[in-house]
């Protein structure tokens, strides 16, 4: 497993739709390691899009707390209520937006190993689908942002 770069800021691949994956083999399995390493890097961070380390294929990982969520070809089937909160992103350090985005969510996707499978979230999942699958169509979370702001951290 390796940490990958993570592409950042006006990256012309964070605005390109990505490829299915057609592979479920080892390639993927590797892709789908380092991206969990990258993601845990990376304080509260709970999302992260193969885009967002330079490669244009639809998948995801996430990580709200329960646990590592892998996303494969990810679509969503159904969606319903609104949130309107707080969201930053890993491509874009240091600047949060208020998004809305539906407090229900539910996802199709596939496992690494190419089985089928369903999964609802409410709440920071839902909103995590929806930011995730969103990188995987070319849109970033500041297209649909209200309320930029850019947060100064102190260097450690």
């Amino acid at each position: 497993m390796a940490i990958r770069n993570m592409v950042t800021d006006d990256d012309p691949i964070l605005h390109k739709k990505c490829r299915e994956v057609t592979s479920f083999d080892e390639h993927l399995s590797i892709l789908m390691d380092d991206m969990i390493e990258t993601l845990h890097s990376f304080d509260r961070a709970v999302g992260l899009a193969a885009p967002q380390i330079g490669i244009l294929r639809r998948v995801v990982v996430i990580d709200v707390g329960e646990g590592v969520i892998e996303l494969v070809n990810p679509e969503i089937v159904a969606q319903k209520g609104k949130q309107f909160g707080p969201e930053g992103c890993l491509s874009y350090p240091n600047v949060y937006g208020n998004v809305e985005r539906p407090n229900y969510v539910k996802v199709k996707a596939y496992d690494r190993k190419g089985k089928l499978f369903f999964l609802e979230g409410t709440e920071l999942l839902a909103r995590a689908f929806c930011h995730e699958i969103d990188h995987l169509n070319g849109i970033v979370f500041l297209d649909k942002a209200k309320e930029l702001k850019e947060i100064e951290r102190a260097e450690a």
